[in-house]
């Protein structure tokens, strides 16, 4: 899938800064986050939502190829549709994914669920503040970390059937320091795209792929720092 795809209807006005698009980004991204935990957290407070969603094999399963089939819609859509259109995919995918998370409250309590999202925010931050902020081109570092990402997804794909304690910690700091490089280079490569001039969706294209840096990271810091129930 093409990451940083143009559309062809603007979202921001003419004129605006890299920087200043790059904040529109963040309060998409921001929002999505928020929808999600929000839905998160109501389904986790009802135990006729969780049994829909979670205890049902179908649903839940459903949800999950519902949620890849936006990801991998996202961009051709966004090229050709309005950022009305976009955004709603982008709010539907935040509340899709806020459904599936729902059963981490089921693993996890809630009080390290909260303090795991605040030291990733924090961690984010910081490391997308360097992608914006970093002379040094950072497309090497890009370049490794998909493929890295790669090779953690098929050894999350062995391991289901291995169930190795070893390979669950390997993949679980790979994964933290995969999506921590990601996340650097994929803002500097969006700051490089506004500064150049690429209008369109781009900001909620963007926002998107911040907000899956986000949540993959929150993921897998959650198996360091989350405490189970």
């Amino acid at each position: 899938m093409n990451r940083y795809q143009a559309a062809s209807r603007p979202i921001v006005a003419q004129g605006e800064s890299a920087n200043d698009i790059l904040w529109i980004t963040y309060r998409w991204m921001s929002v999505g986050l928020g929808i999600t935990g929000l839905v998160a957290w109501l389904v986790s407070q009802s135990p006729a939502a969780l049994e829909l969603v979670v205890g049902n094999r179908i649903v839940f399963y459903g949800l999950l190829i519902a949620q890849l089939g936006i990801v991998i819609a996202f961009n051709p859509v966004a090229a050709r549709a309005s950022a009305a259109v976009a955004g709603a995919m982008f709010f539907v995918y935040a509340a899709l994914t806020g459904l599936t998370f729902s059963v981490l409250f089921l693993l996890y309590t809630s009080s390290s669920i909260a303090s795991t999202f605040l030291i990733t925010g924090g961690a984010f931050a910081g490391l997308s503040v360097f992608g914006a902020v970093t002379q040094r081109d950072l497309s090497g570092v890009g370049r490794f970390a998909i493929f890295a990402l790669i090779g953690l997804i098929l050894a999350s794909v062995v391991n289901i059937f291995l169930a190795s304690s070893a390979i669950l910690w390997i993949t679980t700091f790979a994964g933290v320091a995969i999506f921590a490089a990601l996340t650097a280079y994929d803002t500097q490569k969006l700051k490089a795209l506004y500064a150049a001039g690429a209008g369109g969706n781009l900001a909620l294209s963007g926002a998107l792929m911040l907000y899956l840096d986000f949540v993959n990271m929150f993921l897998f810091m959650l198996r360091l720092f989350g405490r189970r129930k």
